[in-house]
């Protein structure tokens, strides 16, 4: 049996649905819907075993309730909005309830692969998994640090896998419901799609128009990773899941307009709200990655871009 928290939401799901291809039904999901989501949507054409709110999970492994015979735990589950500014609610969810999903994976020696983030390091310029490079830029980032923190704590003595992946720019199917926090694919996308128009920055931090980098991971990707990990020996240690490249906005504007065979771009003023707390360059170190002995290539931006299309315009 799989446990995935967050396994309504964009990465969460796609991890359900990989298994699924496998022949594996025996999945618990554990999320948060509430009125008027529409993440079930995610849901509609899986195969789960059961479904249990954040709430109610959290009384289960508080009160030792869970079932037996759990392969791994998949901890997707987080408040993912960088432009939260409620810390106390963004500690909630992506600290204590972390810090219940460790300890649990820990006493009963459950492999637990876990959501980590890029935005760890802030709006520095090396992005490798050691304390001088982690600076976030907000609480979300402070959120996900404070967690790693914490995990290092316990990766000395841990008996079981225990693996954060620090994501970078993930794009793809099933990210729909995430508005403002969409990755920029799906939204030049769907801005090219409806206005013939993909509205990129100008130019920030000392990057030309449209010009700020990212490093831009397809999700199918980072479900193979996650999957790596929870499966097979022991392994232990916070690694960043990007492909190591970096690559333009405006490369990903120019590749959809080369696929839909129309469209231009426009630049605009980045807003004042978010000056300061922006990164303008990614890209992953993953020399960790690949000590853990993970070796499969990554998606190009190009192949990546060709396979989302293709779904959203099926």
């Amino acid at each position: 049996m799989y446990i995935i928290t967050g396994g309504a939401g964009f990465i969460g799901s796609q991890l359900v649905s990989a298994l699924n291809e496998r022949g594996i039904t025996d999945i618990i999901v554990v999320d948060a819907i509430g009125k008027g989501d529409e993440r079930y949507k995610n849901l509609c054409d899986l195969r789960i075993a059961d479904y249990f709110d954040r709430d109610e999970f959290r009384t289960l492994i508080s009160s030792g309730k869970l079932p037996g015979g759990i392969t791994a735990i998949l901890h997707q589950g987080a408040c993912s909005d960088t432009m939260e500014t409620d810390g106390r609610y963004m500690l909630d969810n992506n600290f204590t309830f972390s810090k219940a999903v460790l300890h649990y994976a820990l006493d009963n020696r459950i492999p637990l692969v876990y959501a980590s983030s890029a935005a760890t390091y802030g709006g520095g310029s090396t992005f490798r998994e050691s304390p001088e490079f982690e600076k976030p830029l907000n609480v979300y980032g402070y959120s996900k640090l404070v967690f790693d923190q914490y995990v290092r704590r316990f990766l000395p003595s841990a008996e079981s896998t225990v693996v954060g992946l620090r994501y970078f720019n993930v794009y793809g199917p099933r990210e729909h419901y995430k508005g403002k926090m969409a990755s920029m694919v799906y939204q030049l996308h769907r801005q090219l799609r409806e206005t013939g128009v993909a509205r990129l920055f100008t130019g920030t931090d000392g990057y030309g128009d449209g010009e700020q980098r990212r490093d831009f991971v397809f999700v199918g990707d980072v479900v193979k990773v996650n999957l790596h990990f929870a499966e097979g020996q022991m392994r232990k240690g916070i690694v960043n899941c990007g492909t190591g490249e970096s690559r333009s906005f405006n490369d990903i504007a120019r590749t959809i307009i080369s696929i839909l065979g129309k469209g231009k771009i426009e630049y605009v003023p980045m807003p004042e709200s978010i000056r300061g707390k922006y990164q303008s360059f990614t890209q992953a170190d993953i020399s960790s990655l690949r000590s853990l002995v993970y070796n499969e290539p990554f998606s190009s931006l190009e192949d990546g871009i060709a396979q989302c299309i293709e779904y959203w315009n099926a």
